[in-house]
């Protein structure tokens, strides 16, 4: 196939009495999951059960790091040293690492969560604090990141492999970047026009921004479902059976990149 292309899904991201996503249903139909880390979200008994159901189903596992922000799901933007994202990015990681240890499989990338990754997009010297914690653990992770972004030039600078991000359901605005989940066209829920916009991303390398605008993206590696999204299994389902009709392989993203 000319064409391929790695599905991702944040998942793990349940806590204590708090059940979040559907893991289960999600995790058959992706091929790569990253798996909460305990500060934005998730639990030691979640991050266990994500890798174990990760491993039964033959799905490649990341960490996902994110700020100390359980009450604000880690979309919210806090001020830290470098020196601190450096150490908070290793800390969680590691602690991934373990279980994955424990359940005998590897981790193959790490993607930062929410206002983190959108941080880390734009300012090179963030990106530079979680490269140096990446590589100082495995330098064979990794790193998801859009393509163009500063994320995305730091780990390669770094002597990482970036895998080049894109969204199924998020908006984006003309300068490449996603449209705030605060406005209401930010989520994009419905099935087939998730599948067309993603074929279209992955094939013409493009994607048609809110005000109608083209968006060029450049290489495609891996298309993220967010797994909170309300119609996740339905995307993640259709997004799968889809691609691999329109000629697309669909497989981990350590296998190409």
């Amino acid at each position: 196939m000319k064409f391929r292309v790695d599905i991702n899904c944040d998942l793990g991201e349940s806590y204590g009495a708090f059940k979040v996503g559907s893991d289960e249903k999600i995790m058959p139909h992706i091929t790569s999951a990253n798996i909460a880390c305990g500060f934005h979200a998730g639990d030691p008994t979640a991050m266990m059960q994500t890798v174990k159901l990760a491993k039964k189903h033959d799905v490649a596992v990341g960490a996902h790091p994110g700020y100390p922000d359980l009450l604000g799901f880690g979309r919210r933007e806090i001020q830290l040293t470098t020196e601190e994202i450096r150490n908070y990015t290793i800390y969680q990681i590691s602690a991934l690492q373990g279980f994955a240890k424990a359940a005998g499989v590897s981790l193959q990338h790490v993607k930062p969560h929410g206002a983190l990754y959108n941080t880390a997009v734009k300012d090179a010297n963030v990106s530079k604090a979680i490269a140096k914690a990446v590589k100082a653990l495995n330098p064979e992770l990794i790193i998801f990141a859009p393509p163009e972004s500063a994320l995305a030039k730091v780990a390669v600078k770094t002597g990482l492999r970036a895998a080049h991000e894109v969204f199924a359901d998020r908006a984006y605005n003309s300068d490449g970047s996603l449209v705030s989940r605060k406005q209401p066209n930010a989520i994009i829920q419905e099935p087939k026009q998730v599948l067309e916009r993603v074929a279209k991303m992955i094939k013409e390398k493009m994607v048609i921004a809110v005000n109608g605008e083209t968006v060029n993206l450049g290489e495609v590696h891996t298309i993220c479902v967010h797994g909170d999204t309300l119609t996740a299994v339905e995307l993640v389902t259709t997004l799968k059976k889809g691609l691999i009709k329109a000629g697309i392989a669909v497989k981990p993203v350590s296998s190409f990149v």
